[in-house]
């Protein structure tokens, strides 16, 4: 991580830990947020009015934080309004770089080679983990955001007439349920699979294990009795917080974060949950299976011979 804007030492996935052994997420250190007008979002400081061709996305498409940002910019229109800079999904010593696998870009915003150098542009003393994704500014050379669940609400409704999808994922109506259940889903699934393969000890493994778990059976059981996304008919930005972590969790998180009682594949209704995520139009384009098992797989700490699997075989979700 970067300690008062150097880089202080090899990169690792566990920075803290709760007295249980668990992983602790960093909070997210910027935190303004792009709207019509310039005006302050939510949180932060406002003057970041939306305007074509001023912002741009820096992700990893093993992540999946930065792929509930690259769905949104597809859905809302706004693939031609806002750059991207896709990273190299292999982990090194210094975290995320550009360049150097077949799928991943160089900087040509900013000629960095490491992420951690655009915090450092943004935040010469910068004192963090070096995240994607990560909202940039081209007109005054600042990081916007860099937490995902800001970004995705902030593409669904801060860049205005700029957005050509007529959908919207975050509707008055369902707001209530939509928080309740990112609240629900959240700590038990989308972190919890991280805290069970981050967990540096056995009872804090095995709690957020049990969590993961007993999340997707409650996840299958409403699927199966409603459906077929989380609020019945209504597409929302819930679905793409859930589809995220679904499609990478038989990739991935079954065997390297040991999250291995049952695969995503084995519940019937998750599965045509993926299924119908997979045909809304933009979704699809931000899947990239082979850079999830290369980046999952490049953490040293987990896996320090770096051998990638083979499997599993998802062709019936993904056929070539």
């Amino acid at each position: 991580m970067l300690i008062d804007g150097k880089w202080s030492a090899d990169w690792h996935p566990v920075q803290s830990t709760d007295e249980k052994g668990g992983f602790v997420r960093q909070t997210s250190g910027f935190r303004h947020w792009v709207t019509p007008d310039g005006a302050p979002g939510p949180t932060g400081e406002g003057g970041f009015k939306a305007e074509a061709g001023r912002y741009h996305l820096y992700v990893a498409l093993i992540c999946p934080w930065a792929s509930r940002t690259l769905i949104a910019r597809r859905l809302k229109g706004l693939t031609e309004s806002i750059g991207v800079t896709v990273v190299d999904p292999r982990l090194g010593a210094q975290g995320w770089a550009f360049g150097g696998y077949p799928g991943a870009d160089e900087d040509r915003l900013n000629g960095a080679r490491h992420m951690h150098e655009i915090y450092t542009r943004a935040d010469p003393c910068y004192t963090g983990r070096a995240t994607v994704p990560v909202l940039w500014d081209n007109a005054t050379g600042t990081i916007v955001n860099n937490e995902s669940a800001d970004i995705l609400r902030m593409l669904n409704s801060g860049f205005g007439e700029l957005a050509q999808g007529g959908i919207d994922l975050y509707p008055e109506p369902l707001r209530t349920e939509i928080d309740a259940l990112n609240a629900e889903i959240y700590p038990s699934l989308n972190n919890g699979v991280y805290r069970a393969g981050f967990a540096t000890t056995q009872e804090a493994y095995e709690e957020a294990f049990e969590a993961v778990f007993a999340m997707l059976d409650r996840i299958e059981t409403r699927l199966a009795v409603g459906g077929p996304f989380l609020l019945g008919e209504a597409f929302t930005e819930a679905d793409i917080r859930l589809f995220v972590t679904l499609i990478r969790f038989d990739a991935a998180y079954h065997g390297l974060f040991k999250c291995n009682l049952r695969r995503v594949a084995d519940y019937p209704a998750l599965a045509r949950f993926l299924r119908d995520m997979l045909a809304v139009e933009g979704v699809r384009e931000t899947v990239d299976i082979d850079h999830i098992k290369v980046g999952y797989y490049s953490i040293s700490a987990l896996n320090p011979n770096g051998i990638v699997p083979k499997g599993p075989d998802m062709s019936a979700l993904l056929p070539c």
